[in-house]
């Protein structure tokens, strides 16, 4: 499906993953003038967007709205915003949400609809080269995955979910994920400057290597073991690092402890959500 052929699309949240995904659907095709953004408190930075494009720009979604509805609020003050949306759109209105924390069921009680696609993406998104984890709602209405589809490849890549659940893990690995390679950035700054070099040229560097590395694993399709392989020469200054990075109390078990933490973190929000 095509963005152009979706029809109406309403963006509740104008916020920076709001604005990054309406950057992507403008320059893949949609049309502004089937674009609504409503925000009730809309920056400059939206107004801005919303003038240059001739995009409609709203404090509340028009009464009667029929398309597609993407809620990317914050967690925060979801209760309120989907007590406001409530009967203001066709019930047929297919509704996408990129809010953390808020399962279908809460959302399908808090909207009056079961036409509902949960989803987690992460702030590369903003980019172009987020990764976007979606669980389609059991209620969805046929089509559903396409529109989905249409309207979140801009923003990178999807990955399909076939249980809710998956949401959790989801947002340990890849929706926390930037984080943790931010900090591997600071850490490895630090460790630069603990064998001598000073403070901005260790953090150049770090940043620097960091983002080149994902630059060369974006374009060889080799995995990331061989990738790994092929920097390392026998008994050289790179193995000598992954004895230690590799060891039994190295990165892989520190990972699965982080990973394990913010999954559990997930679960335990999800409880008391319900």
């Amino acid at each position: 499906m095509r963005l152009h052929d979706l029809g109406t699309v309403g963006l509740v949240g104008a916020g920076k993953m709001g604005l990054a995904m309406v950057r992507g659907w403008l320059a893949a095709g949609l049309e502004p003038a089937s674009l609504v953004l409503v925000d009730p408190f809309a920056g400059a930075e939206a107004q801005a967007l919303a003038q240059d494009h001739g995009v409609a720009l709203e404090k509340e979604l028009p009464a009667g709205f029929s398309g597609t509805l993407v809620l990317a609020v914050k967690p925060q003050v979801v209760a309120e915003v989907m007590e406001g949306l409530r009967g203001r759109f066709d019930s047929r209105s297919l509704v996408i949400s990129v809010v953390a924390g808020t399962g279908v069921a809460a959302l399908s009680a808090g909207l009056g609809t079961d036409n509902v696609v949960r989803t987690i993406p992460n702030t590369p998104a903003q980019v172009g080269k987020g990764v976007t984890g979606v669980f389609v709602g059991p209620g969805a209405a046929a089509g559903a995955r396409e529109v989905a589809e249409a309207l979140l490849t801009p923003s990178g890549k999807v990955v399909w979910l076939n249980e809710e659940s998956g949401i959790d893990a989801v947002t340990a690995l890849s929706g926390s994920g930037p984080a943790y390679v931010f900090h591997l950035v600071e850490a490895m700054a630090a460790a630069g400057e603990a064998v001598g070099l000073a403070p901005d040229m260790a953090m150049v560097l770090a940043r620097q290597t960091v983002i080149g590395a994902a630059a060369l694993m974006e374009e060889d399709p080799a995995s990331a073991a061989q990738l790994r392989t092929n920097v390392t020469s026998p008994n050289g200054t790179t193995a000598a690092a992954l004895d230690v990075l590799m060891g039994a109390e190295g990165l892989e078990p520190l990972m699965q402890r982080a990973i394990r933490a913010a999954h559990a973190r997930c679960i335990a929000l999800g409880r008391e959500e319900g």
